[in-house]
Protein backbone atom coordinates (compact mmCIF):
# COMPACT_ATOMS: atom_id res chain seq x y z
CA UNK A 1 0.00 0.00 0.00
CA UNK A 2 1.63 3.20 -1.17
CA UNK A 3 -1.30 5.58 -0.77
CA UNK A 4 -0.90 8.12 1.97
CA UNK A 5 -3.73 8.26 4.46
CA UNK A 6 -4.48 11.38 6.42
CA UNK A 7 -5.09 11.40 10.15
CA UNK A 8 -8.04 13.28 11.57
CA UNK A 9 -5.63 15.93 12.85
CA UNK A 10 -4.14 16.43 9.37
CA UNK A 11 -7.58 16.74 7.79
CA UNK A 12 -8.62 19.23 10.45
CA UNK A 13 -5.52 21.30 9.66
CA UNK A 14 -6.12 21.10 5.92
CA UNK A 15 -9.74 22.18 6.21
CA UNK A 16 -9.22 24.65 9.03
CA UNK A 17 -11.71 22.85 11.25
CA UNK A 18 -11.60 21.43 14.74
CA UNK A 19 -10.62 17.78 15.19
CA UNK A 20 -13.97 17.00 16.84
CA UNK A 21 -15.79 18.34 13.80
CA UNK A 22 -13.87 15.95 11.54
CA UNK A 23 -14.55 13.03 13.87
CA UNK A 24 -18.24 13.90 13.85
CA UNK A 25 -18.23 13.95 10.05
CA UNK A 26 -16.65 10.49 10.08
CA UNK A 27 -19.07 9.09 12.67
CA UNK A 28 -22.06 10.53 10.80
CA UNK A 29 -20.78 8.91 7.59
CA UNK A 30 -20.39 12.23 5.81
CA UNK A 31 -16.64 11.69 5.42
CA UNK A 32 -15.43 8.19 4.63
CA UNK A 33 -12.62 6.89 6.79
CA UNK A 34 -10.95 3.66 7.75
CA UNK A 35 -10.45 2.77 11.36
CA UNK A 36 -6.97 1.49 12.07
CA UNK A 37 -6.62 0.56 15.70
CA UNK A 38 -8.26 3.38 17.60
CA UNK A 39 -7.70 6.04 14.98
CA UNK A 40 -9.45 7.05 11.81
CA UNK A 41 -7.50 7.39 8.58
CA UNK A 42 -8.83 9.21 5.55
CA UNK A 43 -7.82 8.52 1.96
CA UNK A 44 -7.04 11.57 -0.21
CA UNK A 45 -9.72 10.47 -2.70
CA UNK A 46 -12.34 10.39 0.08
CA UNK A 47 -11.25 13.80 1.28
CA UNK A 48 -11.45 15.16 -2.28
CA UNK A 49 -14.93 13.68 -2.67
CA UNK A 50 -15.99 15.28 0.61
CA UNK A 51 -14.62 18.72 -0.18
CA UNK A 52 -15.23 18.62 -3.93
CA UNK A 53 -11.78 20.07 -4.56
CA UNK A 54 -8.34 18.54 -5.00
CA UNK A 55 -6.33 18.14 -1.84
CA UNK A 56 -3.10 20.15 -1.99
CA UNK A 57 -0.11 17.87 -2.39
CA UNK A 58 -2.21 14.71 -2.93
CA UNK A 59 -1.47 14.33 -6.61
CA UNK A 60 1.65 15.29 -8.49
CA UNK A 61 1.14 18.34 -10.62
CA UNK A 62 1.19 17.69 -14.32
CA UNK A 63 4.01 19.46 -16.06
CA UNK A 64 2.89 22.36 -18.17
CA UNK A 65 3.28 21.74 -21.86
CA UNK A 66 6.07 23.65 -23.50
CA UNK A 67 4.84 26.68 -25.42
CA UNK A 68 4.61 26.15 -29.12
CA UNK A 69 7.20 27.84 -31.17
CA UNK A 70 7.31 28.08 -34.96
CA UNK A 71 9.90 29.73 -37.12
CA UNK A 72 10.33 30.14 -40.82
CA UNK A 73 13.56 29.68 -42.72
CA UNK A 74 13.28 31.24 -46.15
CA UNK A 75 15.72 31.67 -48.99
CA UNK A 76 14.76 34.11 -51.73
CA UNK A 77 16.76 34.21 -54.96
CA UNK A 78 16.27 37.23 -57.17
CA UNK A 79 17.73 37.47 -60.66
CA UNK A 80 18.26 40.59 -62.73
CA UNK A 81 18.94 42.89 -59.79
CA UNK A 82 21.19 45.93 -60.13
CA UNK A 83 23.54 47.04 -57.33
CA UNK A 84 21.36 50.01 -56.35
CA UNK A 85 18.26 47.84 -55.85
CA UNK A 86 20.32 45.27 -53.95
CA UNK A 87 21.64 47.99 -51.61
CA UNK A 88 18.17 49.41 -51.13
CA UNK A 89 16.74 45.98 -50.35
CA UNK A 90 19.59 45.11 -47.99
CA UNK A 91 19.21 48.39 -46.09
CA UNK A 92 15.46 47.93 -45.75
CA UNK A 93 15.64 44.32 -44.59
CA UNK A 94 18.45 44.79 -42.09
CA UNK A 95 16.78 47.85 -40.58
CA UNK A 96 13.51 45.97 -40.15
CA UNK A 97 15.33 42.98 -38.63
CA UNK A 98 17.22 45.21 -36.21
CA UNK A 99 14.20 47.22 -35.10
CA UNK A 100 11.70 46.47 -32.35
CA UNK A 101 9.25 43.66 -33.02
CA UNK A 102 6.20 42.38 -31.17
CA UNK A 103 7.14 39.52 -28.88
CA UNK A 104 10.84 40.41 -29.06
CA UNK A 105 11.70 37.20 -30.88
CA UNK A 106 14.87 37.41 -32.97
CA UNK A 107 14.74 37.88 -36.70
CA UNK A 108 17.85 37.22 -38.80
CA UNK A 109 18.43 38.45 -42.32
CA UNK A 110 21.43 37.72 -44.51
CA UNK A 111 21.84 39.12 -48.01
CA UNK A 112 24.36 38.26 -50.68
CA UNK A 113 24.69 40.12 -53.96
CA UNK A 114 26.64 38.79 -56.95
CA UNK A 115 27.23 41.74 -59.34
CA UNK A 116 28.71 39.54 -62.08
CA UNK A 117 25.43 37.58 -62.36
CA UNK A 118 23.13 40.40 -61.19
CA UNK A 119 21.77 37.94 -58.65
CA UNK A 120 20.78 38.46 -55.04
CA UNK A 121 20.07 35.91 -52.36
CA UNK A 122 18.16 36.78 -49.18
CA UNK A 123 18.01 34.41 -46.20
CA UNK A 124 15.39 35.11 -43.54
CA UNK A 125 15.10 33.21 -40.23
CA UNK A 126 12.45 34.21 -37.75
CA UNK A 127 8.84 34.12 -36.56
CA UNK A 128 6.25 33.28 -39.18
CA UNK A 129 4.45 36.63 -39.29
CA UNK A 130 7.68 38.65 -39.29
CA UNK A 131 9.13 36.52 -42.06
CA UNK A 132 5.97 36.96 -44.12
CA UNK A 133 6.17 40.71 -43.62
CA UNK A 134 9.78 40.77 -44.85
CA UNK A 135 8.81 38.74 -47.90
CA UNK A 136 6.12 41.34 -48.64
CA UNK A 137 8.75 44.08 -48.37
CA UNK A 138 10.99 42.23 -50.82
CA UNK A 139 8.12 41.89 -53.25
CA UNK A 140 7.28 45.58 -52.85
CA UNK A 141 10.83 46.77 -53.51
CA UNK A 142 11.23 44.49 -56.52
CA UNK A 143 7.90 45.62 -57.97
CA UNK A 144 8.84 49.32 -57.73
Amino acid sequence: MTEHLYSVDQVADLLGLHVRTIRNYVREGRLRAVRIGKQYRIAPADLEEFTGTPVPGSAPAEPEPAPRHAEASSIVEVEGVDARTADRLTTLLTSVAGGPRPGGRPLRVETVYDPARARMKVIVLGPLSETARLLDYIEGVLAS
